[in-house]
This record gives structure tokens, C-alpha cells and sequence, in this order.
């Protein structure tokens, strides 16, 4: 057990029960600062995100806020899509040894739209009316949610990023969900996704198990307490602090 890792998972944890923020936009860059391989960082935050995603959905569907017709139609887009990811860097690294950079490359990118999707959710004020898109049944977009997924499940495949936060933006804006179905379907996808991605870098070795460890010790204790605190203590302004770090993160990447 290493005291600094379980730590750092306490932090990232508390940061992540406090404001809502996902915990692999903050993780998985600072995994690759200290210094642990890319691809190592990636398929290990996609593990240890579907064991913390795995609760939350079970939670989810005992209060019955789960759209499945949804996750469906996003999942036939997003694993699939996840999986490719990792095969093809896998394959790009065995035949051009250079899977560190494009991950490095696609991690500052993708955490630079998470930065600018976290303050547009953070401040931009939510319609009052609904729009003709999100009016529609799923049924009626089935094309375009497949499409949605199958873009932001290669990026979370690629990044281990945006499994929450890119696909719960593109929830909020095209279809009519309450609050809390819209979360609970967010993480119920979540987990479908994290872990078809994680099982893909698993196979291939890209997973730390006892890093993974360390870091759910830390975590789960750190979800509760800072769970319990977000009612007391105002998230709007941490949620713009841990956007600007993140953007840092990203533009330290590419």
C-alpha cells in the first residue's frame, strides 16, 4: 500500500462528491505527471472507474432513474467504439511504437472540451423551454444517439475521459430527462462503457492493480465525505476552479 496514492485517491475522491466533477479528468493526468506510463494510467482509471461506477448505477436502479431505452442506443455507438480505440492503439504501438504521444495528445484535448463543458454547465443558465430536438422521442434519434455515442466512447476508449461529463452535456441538451434521470443515466452508460474499455486494456496488460487498489481506498471514503459536505458548502465557484486546472492539465499535454 503506498500512503501517497491513497491519499491522492482520498483528494480526487472528496474534489469529485463535492462539485460533481469527473474523477478521471482530474486522475488520469496527474497518474501520467507522476510519471507512470500513458496508456498504464489510462486503462487503470478505466478499471478503478468501473468498480465506483458499478454502485452508483446499482444505486440509480433502485430508485428507478434510469433511462434504459437511452443507454441502449448509446451503447450500441459507444462500445464498440471504446474497443476499437484500444485495439487500434495497440496495434499503432506494435507497428509505430508510438502510443505514449497519442495518448499524451488526445488526453490535452479532450480534457480542454471537459474544462469548456464543465464551465458551460457550471454557467450557462439552463433553458426554461424545451427545444424541438429534446421534444422528440429517443426512438426518433436513434441514428443520432448511436453517432453521439460512437464519437465520445472513442475518445473515453482512447483517454479514459468524458464518460460522465462529455456524454452527460450531450444528454442535457438533446433529450428530455429529469435531474436525477439524467444522472443516473449518465452513470449507468458509464459503466457499460468504462468497463468494455477496461477489460479491452486489462487483456492487454495496461492495467496497475495495486495502484487501482490504493486508489479506491482513498476514493470511496473521500466520495462520501465531500457527498456529505456539497450541501454546505457552495460548488459553483470549485467547479470553475477545477475547470481551470483541468484546462492547465490539458494544454501541459499537448
Amino acid at each position: 500500500m503506498s500512503i501517497g496514492i491513497i491519499l491522492m485517491g482520498l483528494l480526487i475522491g472528496f474534489m469529485v462528491g463535492l462539485t460533481g466533477v469527473g474523477g478521471a479528468a482530474l486522475l488520469t493526468p496527474v497518474l501520467i505527471l507522476l510519471g507512470i506510463n500513458p496508456a498504464i494510467a489510462v486503462g487503470t482509471d478505466l478499471a478503478y472507474n468501473s468498480i465506483t461506477k458499478f454502485f452508483g448505477s446499482f444505486q440509480h436502479w433502485r430508485q428507478k432513474t434510469i433511462n434504459l431505452k437511452l443507454i441502449k442506443y448509446l451503447a450500441i455507438g459507444s462500445v464498440p467504439s471504446a474497443i476499437a480505440a484500444v485495439g487500434m492503439l495497440h496495434l499503432f504501438n506494435s507497428f509505430f511504437h508510438n502510443q505514449e504521444q497519442i495518448i499524451k495528445h488526445a488526453l490535452g484535448y479532450v480534457l480542454i472540451l471537459v474544462a469548456l463543458t464543465t464551465f458551460i454547465k457550471t454557467f450557462v443558465k439552463k433553458k426554461l423551454e424545451w427545444n424541438r430536438l429534446q421534444l422528440k422521442p429517443v426512438h426518433e434519434k436513434r441514428t443520432l444517439t448511436i453517432l453521439i455515442g460512437a464519437f465520445l466512447g472513442f475518445l473515453v476508449g482512447l483517454t479514459s475521459i468524458g464518460s460522465g461529463s462529455l456524454f452527460a452535456l450531450a444528454m442535457l441538451y438533446l433529450y428530455r430527462l429529469r435531474p436525477s434521470e439524467l444522472v443516473g443515466t449518465d452513470i449507468a452508460h458509464a459503466f457499460f462503457l468504462v468497463t468494455a474499455a477496461g477489460l479491452m486494456h486489462a487483456g492487454i496488460g495496461n492495467v496497475d492493480y495495486l495502484l487501482m487498489i490504493n486508489l479506491l481506498l482513498g476514493s470511496i471514503p473521500g466520495v462520501f465525505i465531500g457527498s456529505t459536505l456539497s450541501a454546505k458548502i457552495p460548488a459553483k465557484p470549485l467547479r470553475a476552479i477545477m475547470a481551470i486546472m483541468i484546462l492547465f492539465s490539458g494544454l501541459k499535454l499537448i
